[in-house]
């Protein structure tokens, strides 16, 4: 058998290619084929991307001075880190043919025997849509078989013509599996029964992930990953960092981030920046990825939840992994670097949940 997945692996993020990996190489253990397909639309390649961010941005789309204000300072980091993780795409996954468009995917969809929806928030935002159909696999046809694994919604409830057509498309699926607790019930809600699963990062532990990592990093270090522009992370930071005596480092592939505080290290490769959390004394981050590899490697972390409902991502799997004591609940609190972060608990639930994750997956494929 062969599975098609369609899912969010060609932004310029770590997480996203990490769970294009992992469901990857999900579908290779149980026994398929597995192809990546390598949809990407216009107004979100790299080349395109930050003329895509400004439309959100009123304080800089406001006049032609602004606008090329902003595209002078952006555009360069984005094409660099858009071409390096474009390479990284090629490197690290079975790619099918470029698809720039859900009409292309309608007139040539790739042959397989199961399409996939993916995880990660496939079923979000996408660009300055609120959701695109070609990740609920509206390019497929009566006869094909379809399910989700882990897919994320980003929201907590789905109202209106969204609604309809959440619950159109879906009610194809032959199963349908989400990451977090609040995208089940939000489908339950419009009559979609959903199965909780575990993300595909998690489905693998850390012995996986080290054969990603040529070289350990040395040295004792605090390592910050941040995805939202919070200046009072980085405040909370500096002081943890004032307070321990250790080295700050902060990774990211958008080069501004420099100025956010840290030794910089600007666009590492993938195995360096898995390396980077398996040996830090501690991690801080709002991103649910790196909290989901500083579980997966036991390296302790403080975890500061992002705005809005992004933090349900990050909750849902603190709550599984009985880990919410080491979200942050106030910026003078310096007492959880201090604290032990007990991963017992964690791994065992990890482990069984690997092993629930994997049957529900043979299930549905009747393998």
């Amino acid at each position: 058998m062969k599975a098609a997945v369609i899912t969010r692996h060609a932004i310029t993020n770590y997480g996203s290619l990490l769970q294009a990996i992992a469901t990857e190489k999900l579908f290779e253990t149980v026994g398929l084929e597995c192809e990546t397909i390598d949809y990407i639309r216009d107004d979100e390649y790299y080349t395109e991307q930050e003329k895509t961010n400004l439309k959100n941005k009123p304080k800089y789309n406001s006049n032609p001075l602004t606008r090329a204000a902003y595209l002078a300072l952006r555009q360069g980091e984005a094409v660099k880190g858009g071409r390096f993780f474009r390479d990284m795409q090629k490197k690290y996954l079975h790619l099918t043919k470029r698809y720039h468009s859900l009409a292309e995917l309608e007139t040539d969809k790739p042959e397989a025997d199961i399409y996939v929806t993916g995880s990660d928030q496939v079923w979000g935002k996408i660009a300055n849509v609120d959701f695109d159909t070609a990740y609920l696999l509206s390019f497929t046809d009566d006869g094909d078989r379809r399910f989700s694994y882990a897919s994320s919604i980003g929201k907590t409830k789905l109202v209106g013509e969204t609604a309809d057509c959440f619950k159109r498309y879906l009610s194809r699926y032959d199963a349908v599996t989400v990451r977090e607790s609040n995208a089940k019930e939000a489908l339950s809600e419009i009559g979609i029964e959903a199965q909780q699963v575990l993300d595909p990062t998690l489905l693998f532990g850390s012995e996986y992930w080290s054969t990603f990592i040529e070289k350990d990093i040395e040295g004792d270090y605090i390592l910050l990953y941040q995805l939202e522009n919070n200046k009072r992370f980085n405040d909370y930071a500096k002081k943890v960092a004032e307070k321990t005596g250790l080295r700050l480092i902060r990774v990211s592939p958008l080069r501004h981030q420099m100025l956010r505080g840290g030794e910089f290290v600007y666009l590492p490769s993938l195995g360096e920046l898995l390396s980077y959390i398996k040996n830090a004394k501690c991690v801080i981050t709002d991103s649910f990825h790196a909290t989901a590899f500083s579980i997966n490697f036991n390296t302790p972390f403080i975890d500061i939840l992002p705005s809005g409902e992004n933090k349900c991502r990050n909750t849902s799997v603190l709550e599984l992994t009985g880990l919410t004591a080491r979200i942050l609940d106030n910026y003078e609190n310096l007492s959880l670097i201090d604290e032990k972060c007990d991963f017992e608990y964690a791994n065992t639930v990890l482990d069984a949940e690997r092993e629930k994750s994997f049957e529900t997956v043979k299930k549905i494929l009747d393998i």
